[in-house]
């Protein structure tokens, strides 16, 4: 898949001696930087180090090896993206520390040991999918969760949050939806961007990339690879988005 960055600036030309100077259309703005340790690591052609963080779509549950989890596809594709202008080779290195079952309570007791331990300096965070299932309080989610912002933060890495699958079997739990929207406040209240993974596999199905067989697995939960390899093309892309990079041909959104 070829990839290429979108150009910074454009020349303003003069066409003839004398002829007034022929102003060419200005250069997008470049997106906003939000993930400020990741933009500085791609400034200077740094490595980086990234911990996939959450629970069974994290881990990989449903797709045929774990070659085809959306944490090894992200891998690669920020890999492959990131050689093109480097003046040496890139190594991007995504941990998978998703677990099956996880909810909030299991995350944070997790946490030091499978996430800072590692001296990451992005944390893709997945949650807030098994909580409904489980039964865990909107508000003590919502604490376990921005505490552990914080804890992430301190180390100086950046955070990205990741929110429900949009699905069968959550849609049936009647207040799964506010799980999302605690999310949500969250990214407003402390400037944490959020991969919308609830309304891109909506608009996958709507646009008719995907229909919700080719996305979700026979279990009505869990992603294919199908499913998977999008999402990780998506993340991919608004990870170098945040860090002030546009790659269009990235955005599958």
């Amino acid at each position: 898949m070829s990839k290429r960055f979108s150009c910074l600036a454009l020349a303003v030309l003069a066409i003839g001696s004398g002829s007034p100077a022929l102003a060419q259309p200005a250069a997008p703005a470049r997106p906003a930087i939000k993930l400020a340790r990741l933009a500085s690591l791609l400034g200077r052609d740094g490595d980086v180090r990234i911990v996939a963080f959450g629970s069974s779509s994290t881990q990989g549950i449903g797709a045929s090896s774990p070659a085809a989890t959306y944490p090894a596809l992200l891998e690669t594709d920020l890999e492959q993206s990131l050689q093109i202008g480097a003046s040496s080779r890139r190594s991007v290195t995504v941990i998978n520390r998703g677990k099956g079952g996880d909810d909030a309570r299991d995350m944070a007791q997790r946490l030091e040991r499978d996430v800072l331990a590692e001296h990451p300096d992005v944390v893709i965070w997945q949650t807030g999918s098994n909580d409904p299932l489980k039964g865990v309080p909107v508000e003590r989610f919502k604490a376990l969760t921005r505490d552990g912002i914080l804890a992430i933060r301190a180390t100086g890495a950046d955070v990205v949050l990741m929110d429900q699958q949009w699905c069968q079997r959550l849609s049936g739990v009647a207040n799964a939806g506010q799980y999302g929207d605690a999310l949500h406040e969250l990214s407003a209240e402390l400037g944490v961007p959020v991969i919308r993974r609830h309304d891109m596999m909506l608009s996958w199905i709507t646009r008719g990339l995907m229909t919700p067989q080719q996305m979700i697995g026979p279990d009505g939960l869990h992603m294919t690879d199908a499913g998977y390899s999008r999402l990780a093309r998506s993340a991919a892309a608004q990870l170098l988005a945040g860090a002030g990079l546009s790659q269009p041909s990235l955005v599958r959104n």
